[in-house]
């Protein structure tokens, strides 16, 4: 059986992150990734994917400076976010949080930030393996000379580990059946980390649009909130080079189109028998926002060459809360297998490289009990930040986007100061109420952010 000191199950962002961290830290770190082809890579790879893009404070947080990357990486940088509602719209230029990076942000290239990563990680030393499935993960205890966890791979083949790191992504196909081995039969991980209720889904487009759309938004990523059904259900342009942009939505899983009124919401029909399809509701996005000066299909066409396949991408995102991972026994969970992913602000490769340095360090120092409060020190923050304003948005509907984009727009004319939930107090009472209700759940969420804790977990 082959023996390594680090195992690490997927090769995202949080899998390489680890696997740098480790092979840095002088340990024999190896990656284990299933692999996907993609249109626009020329090896396979992770099936991650992210629509948005790295804002000033994520670059701080994921501990990479952009000017790190090999060319081809970055696609835009940004100055601004524009929110835009049914009837309002804001338009961000800051956010508020110091940040060592002087642009608002930018977008990037998601095969070529994989690619990056992963040459990082192999340059340092580790081996990362694409194309190899992991069938399960015995974590028995060892007895004399036998590794700690022993790693079953689909070719039949198995690879011992000092330290195990699970960075499967957010379906979890192998970090739930590793932690129901360490939780009580009536709490298992497979059960609580389901997102039944509440689990979305993304797709997106990759157009290339007519020059003075482009000019409009090259600069800026703009969301549209309160103009589809679902608890942060939101469309979004974002732009690449070329004239290219990635036109895309969020939306929960499972929506019955009869609970909403559809002539509330500016992208459902009256005649819509179901929740409209993404590519469908792109077309209506299209349609709505620049219809009257163009013909969408001719002027607004596909990039067929990007992307997953067909310039195309559809991929799910966890919903849960992140968990404690059972460190006493040597494992890590990180990325979005532990939950970092956010539906509402859909995207989390920051929190994901951060996680997995942290366990890829941690793993070759050869003591992984430190994980749970370094992650808590890292992201901690911005976990809280997420969950607050999904938990205050899950009900809204139309007018309460209007009444909520107001009332930023109306803080941001004021100039409140620091950032859009500081000193709103001049600008009206609905930013009152908005800067409040924001600092009562805040301080509420993080009294209890953690799916799972760590003392949940037994030995």
């Amino acid at each position: 059986m082959e023996r390594v000191d680090v195992a690490i199950v997927g090769g995202g962002p949080a899998g390489a992150s680890a696997a740098h961290a480790a092979a840095v830290g002088g340990a024999d770190a190896l990656v284990l990734e299933k692999g996907v082809p993609r249109a626009d890579r020329d090896r396979l790879g992770p099936d991650s994917t992210d629509a948005a893009g790295i804002l000033d404070y994520w670059v701080d947080i994921m501990g990479i400076h952009p000017d790190e990357f090999d060319d081809g990486v970055v696609q835009r940088e940004l100055t601004r976010a524009e929110f835009r509602g049914p009837d309002e719209a804001a338009t961000l230029t800051s956010t508020g949080i110091d940040s060592s990076y002087d642009k608002f942000g930018y977008t990037f290239h998601r095969a070529r930030f994989d690619d990056w990563l992963r040459d990082r990680a192999e340059d340092a030393g580790a081996e990362y393996r694409a194309g190899e499935s992991v069938r399960g993960v015995d974590t028995a205890s060892p007895g004399g000379d036998d590794p700690r966890h022993v790693v079953e791979l689909a070719s039949g083949e198995s690879v011992g580990a000092d330290f195990l790191v699970l960075a499967d992504g957010p379906q979890r196909t192998v970090t739930n059946k590793v932690l129901d081995k360490y939780l009580p039969a009536d709490a298992a991980a497979s059960e609580r980390l389901a997102s039944r209720t509440a689990n979305h889904i993304a797709y997106q487009e990759y157009r290339r649009v007519p020059e003075p759309v482009y000019e409009a938004v090259e600069d800026a990523l703009v969301f549209w909130w309160g103009v589809m059904p679902g608890e942060t259900a939101y469309p979004w342009i974002f732009p690449n080079d070329d004239r290219v942009c990635r036109v895309g939505l969020t939306m929960p899983i499972g929506l019955d189109v009869d609970e909403f009124d559809r002539e509330a919401y500016a992208l459902l029909e009256p005649g819509d028998e179901s929740i409209p399809q993404g590519g469908e509701y792109i077309r209506r996005l299209l349609e709505w926002q620049y219809g009257d000066e163009y013909d969408v299909e001719a002027d607004f066409p596909i990039v067929e060459d990007a992307g997953k396949r067909g310039g195309t991408e559809t991929y799910p995102i966890s919903s849960t809360r992140p968990i404690d991972s059972p460190t006493g026994a040597g494992i890590a969970v990180v990325g979005g297998a532990m939950g970092t992913t956010s539906a509402f602000h859909e995207g989390g490769d920051h929190v994901a490289v951060r996680t997995g340095a942290i366990a890829g360090e941690l793993a070759a120092a050869g003591d992984m009990a430190p994980y749970n409060r370094r992650w808590k020190e890292a992201i901690g923050d911005e976990v809280v930040r997420n969950v607050t304003m999904a938990d205050m948005v899950a009900d809204y509907d139309p007018a309460d986007w209007n009444r909520i984009i107001g009332a930023a727009d109306a803080m941001l004319a004021a100039e409140a100061g620091d950032g859009l939930l500081a000193q709103p107090y001049r600008s009206g009472w609905e930013s009152v109420k908005l800067m409040l209700g924001y600092k009562w759940n805040k301080r509420r969420v993080k009294k209890d952010y953690v799916g799972i804790d760590e003392s949940e977990y037994g030995y």
